[in-house]
């Protein structure tokens, strides 16, 4: 199975992708709520089983540092797989709008773009670990969607910015993972190599890679500020700051994204407060209008009493 950008077996899993959601969508449509809250648990539940059983699947299975390495959540939709589980069951509306925006941004832009696999050097023996990417990644973007779309949650324009913050808050969560990582042993240290961007670079957390295009293109929205070291042995060498350098970026396309989605379901509450927002000004600007008429008229009966009181 030799994955590559639009060759036949691209298309067959995003076309498996799109049949698993339409399926279930009209498989739950008419059942009660309970049975679809359980049955779209049980995908992240099983979502967070394989993360860890992927340890006994090539190339993990083969690769002791990898193994140990790799069965934490070193990257966003590792971190997401194991935390969506648990924010499922939240109340909280940001949480939830946050799982939709950045669950589905991230599923499809993995099913249209699948980096893991086009990149693998021996597809016919990681046959599984392809099958479990396309799972882990279809499973994001089809459980939040799915809640939307049965009605368990609704989202709101007026709360798109849960998505940059959230991703912003996972990468906190990824980059507290490093350390402990690093601290128990299971991944060395950065020490001399924290300078290179590629290693244990997950997420872009540390800085754009060299001759990275999706690295290269975040960094465009990055303050020059945030790409120098500013004090100490390394003063004003190029480093881009770790996390912060990508609070600007995450903002500035994260956010657009997240309404482009929200209009789908919540295009009509948006074009409602738009109506009242433009109603308001027009009246604000009609009482505007009506001040100079009212002090003109004023004056025209001043000047009036003024001359009849010269004719008397």
């Amino acid at each position: 199975m030799e994955i590559q950008m639009f060759n036949h077996w691209y298309f067959l899993w995003l076309a498996l992708a799109a049949g698993g959601i339409c399926g279930l969508y009209y498989g739950l449509r008419n059942k009660t709520t309970k049975t679809q809250k359980i049955v779209l648990f049980s995908f992240l539940a099983f979502g967070l089983l394989l993360h860890f059983l992927k340890a006994f699947i090539p190339p993990y299975s083969v690769d002791e540092a990898r193994k140990w390495r790799d069965s934490w959540f070193v990257n966003i939709c590792g971190a997401n797989i194991a935390l969506f589980p648990f924010l499922f069951f939240c109340k909280n509306k940001y949480v939830k709008d946050y799982m939709f925006y950045i669950g589905v941004l991230s599923g499809v832009l993995a099913l249209v773009y699948p980096q893991e696999p086009l990149a693998k050097s021996n597809q016919m023996g990681e046959f599984w670990d392809i099958v479990r990417f396309y799972y882990h990644h279809w499973m994001l973007l089809a459980v939040p969607l799915l809640m939307v779309l049965f009605k368990q949650h609704s989202l709101s324009y007026k709360r798109i910015l849960s998505a940059p913050i959230g991703v912003l808050l996972l990468m906190l969560f990824i980059i507290l993972n490093q350390i402990f990582q690093s601290e128990l042993g299971f991944i060395p240290l950065r020490n001399e190599d924290i300078f290179d961007t590629h290693y244990k670079n997950s997420s872009y957390i540390w800085g754009p890679g060299t001759d990275d295009a999706i690295g290269s293109f975040l960094a465009l929205f990055c303050p020059k500020f945030f790409t120098k070291i500013p004090v100490g042995e390394f003063a004003g060498q190029t480093k881009y700051w770790p996390w912060f350098w990508m609070i600007f970026p995450v903002f500035i396309l994260v956010t657009p994204l997240a309404f482009g989605l929200s209009m789908i379901f919540d295009h009509k509450a948006f074009a409602q407060d738009m109506k009242a927002i433009v109603a308001k000004v027009r009246v604000k600007l009609g009482k505007a209008e009506e001040i100079p008429v009212k002090e003109a008229v004023g004056a025209e009966e001043v000047q009036e009493e003024t001359a009849i009181t010269k004719e008397k």
